[in-house]
């Protein structure tokens, strides 16, 4: 993988959950038309707070969202930090107080195998302003996230831990 050893985990995450809320509007599209509907549904059945609802699979999609854009504003707002350190505090920013001993541990050692900034950035880049994309990419996508807060927020699901 292109991305190193240390983001195939936040990648297998992300993937993980994507498949679970595709999986479940695969299975019903015109019912599950909507991805808050998935999640007021397992609210009326009270089946939202299962580690195996889409709730939870979209409440952790949120969050490792939430930490590729801390990622990418540290990658721009600090051009001489390591890959490591720029993963390192956007953890801490993001994930860490949702994440048990274990999951914490294993990201701290994860990030010993953080790949090379400039790599990483390279293989982000494309064929236009790495800087100007980013940034754009933020500016863009954060509003959904925060809408995504928002709405788990106000059926209390906002704050699960990990189980």
């Amino acid at each position: 993988d292109k991305f190193g050893a240390a983001m195939a985990l936040v990648k297998s995450d992300i993937g993980g959950n994507i498949s679970r809320l595709e999986a479940k509007y695969s299975s019903n599209p015109a019912k599950f038309n909507c991805l808050y509907s998935l999640v007021q549904i397992e609210v009326e059945t009270k089946t939202a707070k299962s580690s195996s609802s889409c709730t939870n699979g979209l409440l952790w999609l949120t969050r490792a969202m939430d930490f590729l854009l801390a990622l990418f504003r540290n990658l721009i707002e600090h051009p001489d930090w390591a890959m490591s350190q720029a993963c390192t505090d956007s953890y801490n920013k993001t994930l860490k107080k949702w994440h048990g001993w274990l999951a914490s541990s294993s990201f701290t050692v994860a990030m010993k195998l953080a790949p090379d900034r400039k790599k990483f950035m390279e293989v982000i880049q494309g064929g236009g302003d790495v800087n100007a994309d980013i940034e754009k990419f933020c500016t863009t996508f954060s509003p959904y996230l925060e809408e995504n807060h928002k709405f788990l927020a106000r059926f209390g699901l906002d704050d699960m831990k990990a189980s």
